[in-house]
């Protein structure tokens, strides 16, 4: 029997340990926590050797695979000493993918995955196809991997932190939203960074699709990395084959077709970036041979994802809106431009190494009139506003309560608060999702 070490016991590793329990590998489970609520009963009946808050460099011997949930990094020493010790070491993904059957149509880039993601998996399900939605979007590959069959899609939302664990995995069409500075705690430079994302186009084909945003320097030039046919979107220019704006239409070329997708005001969620994200989308059917109208009718009635400039309810006037999956700077740049009237800014959290300045760079000139600024980042933020000339910046010593609380006595009827923090939540919650689910039980209970 084949033994596997399964290093990190969230979503993600309990998924690993369900599959490759069901294809008879012995388990070992490792986790840096000594303890893991949840597990036993998470994995009830399946039978493993607990390595809970032990080192993994010790545990070693006699391995034959290890499994990276995608918290762990590729650069801790262990990792090497398994390598070093002809020990195979992946990620999740890549587990998910050996034992899947479908064909991968895989989203990367810094900002507008999980959008991506679930639009592309509704624009799929609507043209009739058999298609799963996995991934970092919140549900494990491996969780459903073995459920696939051949002809189905798998839509995937793939992070720089998963695809550095990728060995053979094939995405059949692959897709990059755009690249900015974020995860630098993890990657320390740009250039890991960005390597990391391009792992997306490893082992692709002439017969594959790659999907590129072409206003993205950074990601156009990625068109050298991958033998695929490329596709691009832009707002800003005609592209040779795939999607682009042209005065108030969306138009798209593709297999010596060409026409008029849609109009631009016509996509329903909102702002520039979201426009974006729809014609990467509507590329990435068209690969699919989706028809247009199907591509159409899809991104006229999707409404966006929870938590991404998500309406929550309005109160005295005041609308709260939910950005928490806003995790860096240029998200919540994005999310900014979105804003159509004057709003109170809720910032901070747990600290990437990310710099702060070309966000308020951007505040200025913008709908913000004031934020509260909270967190681990909370100092950081209040010297880039310093140093910007926003002066308007309150610091919230206190919990996140507090912060919210602090957002509602800036805001005046008309306005708006959005939390839009820049930050991953790290410091006070455990994802961004419970920041944000935290976020709308406050506002909700607000009175009239």
């Amino acid at each position: 029997m084949k033994t596997a070490l399964i290093v990190g016991m969230a979503r993600s590793g309990i998924a690993s340990a369900r599959l490759l329990h069901s294809q008879g590998w012995h388990l070992i489970l490792n986790d840096k926590r000594g303890e893991v609520p949840g597990l036993a009963e998470a994995l009830c009946g399946i039978p493993y050797r607990s390595a809970l808050g032990e080192d993994p460099a010790t545990l070693l011997y006699g391995l034959d695979l290890m499994v990276l949930s995608p918290g762990v990094s590729m650069y801790q020493p262990f990792v090497q000493a398994a390598k070093d010790s002809d020990v195979e070491v992946i990620g999740e993904i890549e587990l998910g993918w050996r034992y899947a059957r479908g064909d991968f149509l895989c989203i990367t880039g810094t900002n507008g995955k999980t959008t991506c993601t679930t639009l592309l998996g509704e624009i799929c399900k609507r043209a009739g196809r058999s298609t799963f939605v996995l991934g970092n979007i919140g549900t494990p590959i491996t969780q459903f991997a073995l459920e696939t069959k051949p002809g189905d899609l798998i839509v995937a939302e793939t992070a720089a932190l998963q695809l550095e664990g990728n060995v053979y995995f094939h995405a059949r069409a692959a897709a990059v939203c755009n690249i900015t500075e974020d995860h630098l705690d993890r990657f320390l430079t740009m250039e890991n960074y960005i390597a990391a994302k391009c792992r997306i186009f490893a082992n692709q084909t002439p017969g594959d699709f790659a999907v590129l945003n072409y206003d993205d320097p950074i990601v156009r030039e990625m068109a050298a990395k991958t033998p695929a046919r490329k596709l691009c979107f832009s707002r800003r220019e005609p592209v040779e084959e795939g999607v682009f704006l042209s005065g108030e239409d969306v138009l798209y070329r593709y297999k010596d077709r060409e026409g008029v997708l849609m109009k631009a005001a016509e996509v329903r969620i909102p702002g520039p970036h979201n426009l974006e994200n729809a014609m990467l989308c509507a590329a990435m059917a068209l690969t699919q041979d989706i028809p247009p109208e199907t591509i159409r009718e899809t991104l006229m009635s999707f409404p966006g994802v929870e938590h991404r400039i998500e309406l929550v309810c309005e109160r005295r006037g005041v609308r709260y809106i939910n950005d928490s999956k806003g995790t860096n700077p240029d998200s919540t740049i994005k999310a900014i431009a979105a804003m159509d009237r004057p709003t109170v800014l809720l910032l901070g959290g747990y600290d990437k190494h990310n710099s702060f300045d070309e966000l308020f760079a951007a505040i200025s000139g913008s709908r913000v009139k004031a934020a509260v600024a909270l967190g681990a980042t909370a100092e950081k933020i209040l010297d880039a506003a310093k140093k910007a000339g926003f002066a308007n910046i309150a610091h919230c010593a206190g919990g996140f309560e507090e912060a919210v609380d602090m957002a509602r006595e800036l805001a005046a009827p008309g306005d708006a608060v959005l939390l839009s923090p820049a930050c991953a939540s790290w410091d006070m919650f455990d994802n961004f999702e419970q920041r944000g689910e935290v976020f709308k039980r406050l506002v909700r209970a607000f009175p009239d």
